[in-house]
């Protein structure tokens, strides 16, 4: 399963009354370390699907969620589990990392 696109608008039905855990990806068209960390994030999407969920959320189109989680640098990612903030992560790190770090949580 491929990552999906999360809005300020989706983000409580998408992410936080989620049967499922759900990795958010606060990112940015400009930011480097994003760009470089989301074909890994697509890897470990298709790897583990129907375990965990796994949206991206584009900083420059949503401000208001990021705001209220004091996203300060991208990438973050945050973990979900039951509607709950479970962990988070930020910066970039290698595929092997990110998948340790989401099979963790979950």
């Amino acid at each position: 399963m491929a990552t999906s696109k999360v809005t300020d608008a989706s983000f409580e039905a998408d992410v936080l009354k989620s049967s499922e855990p759900v990795v958010v990806d606060f990112w940015a068209e400009w930011c480097g370390p994003c760009r470089m960390i989301g074909p890994a994030l697509e890897e470990i999407a298709t790897e583990l699907g129907g375990k965990v969920k796994i949206v991206k959320m584009n900083v420059d189109e949503n401000q208001q969620i990021p705001a209220q989680f004091g996203i300060r640098s991208i990438p973050t990612l945050m973990l979900f589990k039951d509607g709950k903030l479970a962990s988070q992560k930020v910066g970039a790190a290698p595929k092997s990392d990110l998948s340790r770090w989401i099979s963790a949580a979950v």
